[in-house]
C-alpha cells in the first residue's frame, strides 16, 4: 500500500473536486512549488491512486430521465446466482449503479429510465429472465437532495 502524506491527501482532495485545476493553482493550494507538486501528481497517477479525470455530465439536460432505486432479493444465495444477476446488471445500460448489500436485501440497483413505464417493462423482462429475482421493491426518486464528488478528508486518514 502506498504511503501518503498530508500533501498527497490535499492533492487528492482538490483534484477530486476540480480535475481541471491548473498546475500552478494546485501547487499554490497545497503550499508547494509547481515542480514538486506536479511530481506528486504524476506519482499518484503512476501508482493508480488517480485513475483518471472525468467531467460530470448533467444527462437531464440532454435527455430527461427518471432515477429509480430498486431493492432486489434473489431466490438463491450462491456464487452462481450472484454471478448470473451481476452479469445481467453489467449488460443493462439503464443501470447506472449497483451495490451488493447485507441485511436482508441482496442488491440496491439504480436505474435511469426515460419513463417509469420503460423501467417497469425492463423489470418485467428481468423477472422472466434467468436472473433469479425472488422479489423487488421500487423507489421512484422524486428529488435529488445531494450529489457531490467524494473528496479526501485528511482527518479520516491521520
Amino acid at each position: 500500500m502506498m504511503k501518503l502524506d498530508r500533501y498527497d491527501l490535499k492533492i487528492l482532495d482538490i483534484l477530486s473536486r476540480d480535475g481541471r485545476i491548473t498546475k500552478s493553482k494546485l501547487a499554490e493550494a497545497i503550499n508547494l512549488s509547481v515542480s514538486p507538486c506536479w511530481e506528486r501528481v504524476k506519482r499518484l497517477e503512476k501508482a493508480g491512486v488517480i485513475e483518471g479525470y472525468t467531467a460530470r455530465i448533467n444527462a437531464d439536460v440532454l435527455v430527461p430521465r427518471n432515477p429509480v432505486w430498486v431493492q432486489i432479493e434473489l431466490k438463491q444465495h450462491n456464487a452462481e446466482s450472484f454471478s448470473r444477476f451481476e452479469a445481467l446488471v453489467m449488460q443493462t445500460p439503464e443501470v447506472t449503479e449497483c451495490v451488493a448489500v447485507g441485511g436482508g436485501v441482496d442488491y440496491l440497483v439504480k436505474f435511469e429510465a426515460r419513463t417509469i413505464d420503460s423501467y417497469q417493462r425492463l423489470m418485467d423482462k428481468w423477472l422472466v429472465s434467468e436472473a433469479g429475482i425472488e422479489r423487488y421493491f421500487t423507489y421512484i426518486v422524486t428529488k435529488t437532495v445531494k450529489r457531490v464528488p467524494i473528496g479526501i478528508d485528511t482527518d479520516d486518514v491521520f
